[in-house]
C-alpha cells in the first residue's frame, strides 16, 4: 500500500517551515563564527598564562555543582560559564589534584576558599575535599575560607579550613536533612483521568509512589528516616571535629535556632560568631588586605599573589604533557540515570559506558579499574549491560574496583555488585536493591474528549498494551511476573558476587535504603573509604608499586576545538568578551518547574515499555 502524498496547503506550510529554519541555523552559524573570531583575536592580543609566584594563594572557588564528571557539551560549559548562565559544574577530580598539588608545591603558602554558589548532591563527595583539606594542612599550610553567607554544604567545606571568616551581612543556616517529595495521584489519576498501574517487589521500593499515592507510605518514611538520621549525626559531627566543638552544642543551638535569632535581633552574622561557627565577619576588602598582609602583594592587580584553580590545573597540565608509560589503573566514571544505549556523560549509557570498560579491557597497559559510581539507577538490562563488562575485565586477570560516591543505589547497586572490592563512604547512599514496573493508560482521558476505542484481534492479549484501552488483568499478571524475575534475579546475583544467600540479601533488599556504614554492616560494602581509598586498593591488588602506576580516566575524548575551548574558556579575557557581546539575561526561578518536568518526564520513558524492569532510586534529598 502506498502512502498518500501530502497536499498542496500543507507542503506550502512545510515549505515556509523549513526555509525559516534554514535561515535560523545559518544566522546562528554566521554569528558563531564572527564570535569565534572575536574571542581568538582578544585571546591572543595580550600576553600568555601568569606563572605562579612565591607566596602565592590557590584560590579555589567552589561556586557551582560538585560533580564526578561534566555533564555539559564542552562548548555549552564554557559560553555558559562565561556568561554565568547554565548550571556550572565543578569536577571533584579537579579539586582534589590541586590540593594535592598546591600540597607539595613551594610557591603555594596557603588555599583560599570561597564558598559562595557551592552545591553538593551528596555529602560522599565533601567528604573526599574535607579529607584532601586536612591533608593540606598536615603539610603546614593554612587554609581559609571566605563567603557571603553558606548553607549547610558550603559550611561544610568552609569549617574544614584553619580560619572560616563571613561577611557582616552574611549568615549561616544548619537545618538537617529533609526528603520531601510532590506527590501527582490527584491530579494525574482524579483530574486527568491517566490510570497509573505499580508493579514492585519490595514493600521499601519508594520510588515511583508519588504517581500512584498522594503521600508518603509509612515504609518509605521508616526507611528514609533511618538513612538520613545516620547522614546527619555524622555531618554534625565531623563539622563540631572540625571547629572544636560538642556535637550536642550544634543540636541545640538548631534546636533554639528561632530564640537566638530573636536574641541577637536577627543578626545572623553575630549569630554566628557566637556560636563559635566562624573566626570572624569581614567585607572583601578586608578579606584582600588580610591576605596581602599575611603573603605577597601582586603590584599590578593590586591585590594579594594569587592563582585561580583552573589557571593553576591548566598550567600544571602543560608542565606534564609528556605520555605516562607506566602500568596505569584505569578510572570510568558512571554518573547519573542508567539509560540504554549511547548516552552523553552524566548520563550512564548502557552502551556507551560499556564501551568505556571495554577499552579499558583492552588497553594493554591497564592493569586494575575502578568504578567510580554516582547513581540512582535507571532500567535494568542497561544495568545488566554493565555488570557483565564488569566480569569480563575480571575474566582478563584485571582487578574492579567500585568507588561508591554520593549515591549508587539501585542500579547503581546493580553494576556495583560483582567488583572485586566495594568501597563506600560513611554517608553515601545505597541499597535500594528491588525492582518496579509503571504502565499508563487513559481511557478516561479519551472518554472526557469524547473519544472511544474499538476493534478486533486475532488473540485475547492482541491490542492489550494499547495504552488507550483499559489495563487487562492478564496484561497486570504479565508485568509481575517480569518484575518478580527481575527482584529474584537481582538478589540471586547480589547473593553470588558477596558470597551470600538469596534469603539472606532478601533481608537487607526489597527496595530499602541504606547510608554506606549501614551497608557496611550488613555485608553490602566491604570497606569505608573514599576514592582515594579505592584507588589503592585497586593498585594493590594489581599488585603495582607505589609511585610505579598513573591513574586515568577513560572518557570519550574531546575534539581539537573542543579541548581548544576547554583550554581558553577559563581566562578572564574569554569571559570578558562573552559578557560584552552577550550579557546575561535575568530570568525567573526554575527550580520547582524543572523539579516536577524531571519527574514526569521520567515517567513517561519509563512508560513506553509495559514489560520493562527498573531499579531506579529517587533517593535525594
Amino acid at each position: 500500500m502506498s502512502e498518500s502524498k501530502p497536499g498542496p496547503i500543507r507542503r506550502f506550510f512545510v515549505g515556509i517551515w523549513n526555509t525559516l529554519n534554514f535561515t535560523r541555523r545559518l544566522v546562528f552559524n554566521l554569528l558563531f563564527v564572527v564570535l569565534l573570531v572575536f574571542f581568538i583575536v582578544v585571546l591572543f592580543s595580550g600576553p600568555g598564562i601568569k606563572p605562579v609566584a612565591k607566596q602565592s594563594a590557590l584560590v579555589m572557588d567552589l561556586s557551582g555543582a560538585l560533580v564526578e564528571q561534566y555533564g555539559a557539551h564542552p562548548v555549552d560549559r564554557v559560553l555558559n560559564q562565561a556568561m554565568g548562565q547554565g548550571r556550572v559544574e565543578v569536577q571533584l577530580r579537579d579539586v582534589l589534584r590541586a590540593i594535592e598539588l598546591a600540597k607539595d608545591d613551594k610557591r603555594i603558602d596557603r588555599i583560599v576558599l570561597l564558598t559562595d554558589g557551592f552545591s553538593a548532591s551528596g555529602f560522599a563527595a565533601m567528604r573526599d575535599v574535607a579529607a584532601a583539606l586536612r591533608e593540606f594542612r598536615a603539610s603546614g599550610k593554612q587554609v581559609v575560607a571566605y563567603g557571603t553567607g553558606m548553607d549547610q554544604m558550603g559550611y561544610y567545606l568552609a569549617a574544614h579550613a584553619d580560619e572560616v571568616y563571613m561577611d557582616p551581612q552574611g549568615g549561616i543556616l544548619l537545618e538537617g536533612l529533609g526528603r520531601y517529595r510532590m506527590y501527582y495521584r490527584e491530579g494525574l489519576q482524579d483530574k486527568l483521568g491517566v490510570d497509573v498501574h505499580l508493579f514492585k517487589v519490595g514493600e521499601y521500593k519508594s520510588a515511583a509512589e508519588p504517581y500512584v499515592l498522594d503521600a508518603a507510605s509509612p515504609e518509605s518514611k521508616e526507611a528514609d528516616l533511618y538513612w538520613m538520621n545516620d547522614l546527619w549525626d555524622r555531618y554534625v559531627a565531623d563539622i563540631a571535629a572540625a571547629r572544636g566543638l560538642e556535637p550536642s552544642a550544634i543540636d541545640t543551638m538548631i534546636a533554639e535556632l528561632p530564640q537566638r535569632v530573636q536574641a541577637v535581633g536577627g543578626d545572623l552574622g553575630k549569630l554566628a560568631v557566637d556560636e563559635k561557627l566562624v573566626d570572624g565577619l569581614r567585607t572583601r576588602e578586608e578579606m584582600r588586605e588580610m591576605l596581602v598582609a599575611r603573603g605577597a602583594l601582586d603590584e599590578e592587580e593590586d591585590t594579594f599573589q594569587q592563582v585561580d584553580m583552573r589557571s593553576y590545573l591548566r598550567q600544571q597540565s602543560l608542565q606534564h604533557l609528556s605520555l605516562d608509560g607506566r602500568p596505569q589503573v584505569a578510572v570510568v566514571v558512571a554518573q547519573g540515570p542508567i539509560t540504554d544505549g549511547e548516552q552523553a556523560p552524566g548520563t550512564v549509557g548502557g552502551e556507551s559506558t560499556s564501551e568505556l570498560l571495554r577499552q579499558a579491557r583492552e588497553d594493554e597497559h591497564v592493569k586494575a579499574v575502578l568504578l567510580r559510581v554516582d547513581s540512582p539507577g535507571g532500567g535494568v538490562f542497561p544495568s545488566e549491560q554493565i555488570r557483565r563488562e564488569v566480569e569480563l575485565i575480571q575474566a582478563q586477570g584485571k582487578p574492579v574496583v567500585v568507588s561508591m560516591g554520593n549515591v549508587a543505589a539501585s542500579g547503581g547497586y546493580w553494576i556495583s555488585m560483582n567488583a572485586d572490592k566495594i568501597y563506600a563512604d560513611e554517608s553515601t547512599i545505597t541499597g535500594s536493591i528491588g525492582i518496579f514496573g509503571l504502565w499508563m493508560t487513559a481511557p478516561r482521558v479519551l472518554d472526557k474528549l469524547g473519544v472511544n476505542t474499538d476493534g478486533v484481534g486475532t488473540t485475547a492479549l492482541a491490542g492489550a498494551f494499547d495504552p488507550a484501552r483499559p489495563m487487562d488483568p492478564n496484561v497486570g499478571v504479565i508485568i509481575q511476573s517480569v518484575i518478580e524475575k527481575g527482584y529474584a534475579d537481582f538478589i540471586g546475583k547480589v547473593a553470588e558476587a558477596r558470597e551470600s544467600t538469596p534469603a539472606q540479601i532478601d533481608m537487607h533488599a526489597r527496595g530499602r535504603v541504606w547510608s554506606g556504614a549501614q551497608a557496611k554492616e550488613r555485608g553490602l560494602v566491604d570497606e569505608l573509604g573514599g576514592l582515594e581509598a579505592a584507588l589503592a586498593e585497586a593498585a594493590k591488588l594489581a599488585k603495582l608499586e607505589e609511585g610505579k602506576y598513573g591513574v586515568r580516566y577513560v572518557e570519550k575524548p574531546l575534539t581539537p576545538f573542543e579541548k581548544f575551548l576547554v583550554d581558553v574558556g577559563g581566562q578572564a579575557r574569554f569571559q570578558g568578551a562573552v559578557r560584552l557581546l552577550a550579557p546575561a539575561a535575568l530570568g525567573l526561578d526554575r527550580a520547582t518547574a524543572a523539579r516536577i518536568g524531571n519527574e514526569l518526564g521520567w515517567l513517561e520513558g519509563q512508560s513506553r515499555t509495559p514489560y520493562r524492569a527498573v531499579a531506579h532510586c529517587l533517593c535525594d534529598f
